[in-house]
């Protein structure tokens, strides 16, 4: 990871389960190079962790406040977080 790179895990509350929110998640944080996962909570809500550049990491933000067509987004939440021991981006089992 090059240096100016940070990671930011990110909480999407609303109607974002069971409408290809995680799918949508990990297309759009590939096509812009972001490392990180996505998974589903108990609660509801999906959680991802993002790490890129900075500019990279709040397109990604202004885009989890539209979703995917099916979501509707109420919230979108993000605070700093360590960056991802692996590189590229996947779905991980809800917890």
């Amino acid at each position: 990871m090059a240096a100016t790179e940070k990671a930011v895990l990110v909480r999407i509350t609303g109607i974002v389960q069971g409408v290809g929110y995680r799918y949508w998640t990990e297309s759009e944080a590939r096509a812009r190079g972001l490392d990180g996962w996505v998974r589903n909570r108990r609660d509801g809500s999906v959680e991802a962790l993002i790490a890129g550049d900075e500019a990279t990491i709040d397109e990604m933000l202004a885009a989890f406040r539209v979703g995917p067509p099916a979501s509707v987004v109420e919230k979108v939440t993000s605070e700093a977080a360590e960056l991802p021991t692996e590189r590229g981006f996947r779905t991980l089992r809800t917890e």
